[in-house]
């Protein structure tokens, strides 16, 4: 796998310039968007930078975070607080993302999308108000392990982080993780996957394969 180097500004335009000429593949009038990667790599910076960017050419945009559709902790916990295989396959509610996300922007849905259902604070459910994308809007999904869920993105990036770097930047009573990032990679392949994957290593000077 070949990378160049990049700036985040020119990456970031480059996503957006693609995403704003491509048109939805399901035949909806929304534009489905993942930006994936460990909380290391930090997805959710890229997603609101390519956010703003679209908007710039017109775009409504609405990222939604994974962060935002965790099952509660009764279902993540079920097997210990540091469980790896639970947060590989048991933490994020797949069901209520492609219910509340996927769901209304499908052909003929009504673009009416839930920004997010659950609270890990205080495990309640968020109530926060839906939110309406119009017609040629676009969704940016970010977070860890989109892929391999059979969502319908249009256009998937991915933030790769080598084993040492995703260890020395995750935080480290955060490492238990580290075992369900490995399977990721075992069982998804999103290096090879993507549409564009994005070598994080060094936080200040990224490197991209362009998008394929």
């Amino acid at each position: 796998m070949r990378f160049e180097a990049i700036t985040w500004e020119r990456l970031t335009d480059a996503l957006a310039e693609h995403a704003d000429a491509r048109e939805p593949a399901d035949g909806s009038a929304w534009l489905k968007v993942a930006v994936d990667g460990a909380p290391a790599a930090r997805p959710g910076g890229l997603a609101e930078s390519v956010a703003d960017a679209l908007r710039l050419r017109g775009r409504a945009v609405l990222p939604v975070s994974t962060a935002g559709f965790l099952r509660p902790a009764s279902l993540r916990y079920e097997y210990g607080k540091r469980d790896p295989d639970s947060y590989y396959g048991s933490w994020f509610d797949t069901g209520a993302l492609w219910r509340e996300v996927f769901g209304p922007l499908e052909p003929g849905g009504s673009g009416r999308v839930l920004p997010d259902l659950w609270d890990p604070a205080t495990d309640r459910a968020t109530r926060s108000p839906y939110a309406h994308l119009p017609d040629g809007g676009v969704l940016i999904l970010h977070g860890p392990m989109l892929l391999g869920h059979w969502f319908p993105f249009d256009l998937t990036v991915h933030l790769r982080l080598s084993p040492g770097a995703l260890r020395r930047r995750t935080a480290q009573d955060e490492h238990w993780t580290l075992p369900a990032f490995e399977r990721y990679e075992d069982e998804a392949a999103p290096s090879e996957n993507a549409d564009a994957v994005v070598r994080a290593d060094d936080p200040h000077h990224p490197a991209w394969t362009g998008l394929r």
